[in-house]
């Protein structure tokens, strides 16, 4: 008997044990749940009872530096979407067939969409409301008042088709920047999308159309462009004649700059391709077998068409490089008078047992100064002057230019300068970067360095956005003008100046010149990499040359029909000086 009850005892003491550890156990849970997860559990609580449908930011406007062209707006549109739950079952295979109807969308897509045991499904998105108010109209007189949605949306839009359109660039179906300054300013002129919440019940329908919040997306902001979309489309205009013209295989590009603030105000590659149509290959050839080609043979295409050859590609800029050596050579003393009759070219010129030609090896130049050694583009007396400065002092320009580092442009895609690396440059590779050749930079990189020569001796960041405008509040903030610092005197960047003019009005660039108007360049052509057979013909510019407006590179690639277009742009220039100056002013 004492040892029946000392066993119920034990069995009491271990539930009551058991219970503790329990309770213990429960109080341990409710308090992880109500203090640790409870944030996170009232957040899934919330997401589970309501049902939120996005509402799309109306995105910024990009105007061209006028601020009165507009180059790419976002217009209304609506977007349909269903809640499956909330569509009764006998309305179903209706509203699918009038969805399917009206959009011009797959019936079977619909309906099984239509069927889903979902809380939300999308039919359509950017559509006219043309379109959504047959809708609104079906719905009406059909007494379905739940399970359809019409919400506002935006549909990215671009005026001129095709002008500039490897700078600006295209959005996504959902309106985010895919290339250009539509992928590099998307944080900016994309907003802040809204959503209309509404409460649900257990299986995600409506419990009462009273309780929806409607939260409202904030506008994305407005940009104002350096391009000037006149300039822009003159220069689209006459790069395309001169690709055309010369057959260029690989195409071409011209940059318009002001040397002043480094605005770009034109900078065009050929081909170009139609923004609303992005996807659209603009070659005549692809686009007959399009649909035969594989998937990464068209996205190749397309990347292709996208790119900016003007800061994505590399080349070799030739003689026109000639200009960063006559710079240094000035800057470091080497010559005193431009017009002293101090060199003289024998048609070649031999280092470390290399011999290197001059372009007019087989009749000599003979007696030149710095003047006639750059209107002559004369190879030796380049090289001899850069092995005078030495690798040392020659890098130290290079990078006193921006030619060792992207520009900084606020673009995407930049690419940066190939050269060698200071240690690993000889007597002869020293001769040859002297002259422009086996090295590579890129175009922007070119005209920024020509226009710290044309600005008095300054390097200019090159900017594509003038200023942001808040388009909620009209708000307008300046983009800054950087300048990072002195590369040569004003007095050597006017005698450079004045040897361009010397180029045109006497020497190689003869066929830029414009009756009336002040210009002076550098004409350049190098090889399209090694044993290719490929050419790069180039011309770059200044006017007027007493008080440079503008910097203008027109670079070629290939060309291999007969002529040549090198001073072409500058026909450009004079025609159209005063559009380009107000431009320049504003």
């Amino acid at each position: 008997m004492i040892s029946s009850n000392i066993k119920t005892k034990r069995r009491i003491k271990r539930l009551l044990i058991i219970a503790s550890i329990i309770l213990f156990l429960l109080v341990v849970r409710i308090g992880i749940i109500q203090f640790i997860d409870g944030e996170k559990l009232k957040t899934m609580a919330l997401e589970q009872q309501s049902k939120d449908r996005k509402v799309s930011a109306k995105r910024g406007t990009i105007y061209d530096a006028t601020e009165k062209n507009i180059l790419a707006v976002s217009s209304s549109v609506e977007s349909v979407t269903i809640n499956p739950t909330n569509i009764n079952q006998q309305d179903k295979e209706r509203v699918a067939k009038v969805l399917s109807d009206i959009f011009e969308v797959d019936y079977e897509t619909v309906l099984k969409k239509v069927k889903k045991k979902s809380s939300i499904e999308t039919i359509v998105r950017k559509v006219e409301k043309e379109k959504t108010d047959e809708l609104r109209i079906w719905l009406k007189e059909n007494n379905i008042s739940v399970g359809v949605n019409i919400d506002e949306d935006s549909k990215r839009y671009y005026p001129y088709n095709s002008l500039a359109s490897q700078i600006i660039g295209f959005t996504g179906s959902d309106n985010q920047g895919l290339d250009g300054l539509e992928a590099k300013y998307d944080t900016i002129l994309s907003g802040s999308e809204g959503k209309i919440t509404r409460v649900t019940d257990a299986v995600g329908g409506e419990i009462e159309k009273e309780n929806e919040e409607y939260i409202y997306p904030t506008s994305g902001c407005d940009i104002v462009l350096s391009i000037d979309a006149n300039i822009q489309s003159i220069v689209e205009k006459y790069l395309s004649e001169a690709c055309i013209d010369n057959e260029c295989t690989d195409g071409g590009n011209i940059i318009v700059m002001n040397p002043n603030t480094g605005d770009v105000l034109a900078m065009a590659t050929y081909p170009g391709y139609n923004l609303n149509e992005p996807y659209k290959i603009n070659n005549e050839e692809l686009l007959n077998i399009w649909d035969s080609l594989p998937q990464e043979e068209k996205t190749k295409n397309l990347q292709q068409m996208w790119r900016n050859k003007a800061i994505a590609d590399t080349y070799e800029p030739g003689s026109t490089f000639k200009l960063i050596t006559t710079s240094a050579a000035l800057e470091e003393g080497l010559v005193a008078d431009i017009d002293a009759m101090r060199f003289g070219c024998t048609g070649s010129i031999t280092i470390s047992g290399t011999r290197i030609k001059c372009w007019r090896y087989y009749r000599p130049h003979g007696s030149e100064s710095l003047r006639t050694a750059l209107m002559n583009s004369c190879n030796p007396i380049f090289i001899g002057l850069g092995q005078q400065l030495g690798v040392n002092t020659y890098y130290k320009y290079l990078n006193k230019f921006g030619l060792l580092q992207k520009t900084g442009i606020d673009l995407p895609g930049e690419a940066n300068s190939i050269f060698l690396k200071e240690d690993k440059v000889g007597p002869v590779e020293l001769a040859t970067i002297s002259f422009g050749q086996r090295f590579e930079i890129t175009p922007i990189q070119l005209i920024t360095a020509v226009s710290s020569i044309a600005n008095g001796g300054e390097l200019v960041k090159p900017r594509m956005v003038k200023s942001i405008i808040n388009s909620e509040t009209g708000e307008k903030t300046e983009m800054e003008v950087k300048k990072s610092g002195r590369v040569i005197s004003e007095e050597n960047a006017k005698k450079v100046l004045d040897m361009m003019h010397s180029v045109v009005a006497e020497g190689t660039g003869k066929n830029a010149q414009v009756p009336g108007f002040t210009v002076g360049g550098k004409t350049g052509t190098s090889e399209d990499g090694v044993n290719t057979n490929k050419y790069v013909t180039s011309f770059i510019g200044v006017a007027p040359i007493t008080s440079p407006e503008v910097v203008a590179l027109v670079t070629l690639y290939n060309p291999t029909g007969e002529g040549g277009h090198q001073g072409g742009a500058w026909v450009i220039l004079a025609t159209h000086h005063e559009s380009i100056k107000k431009s320049v002013m504003v």
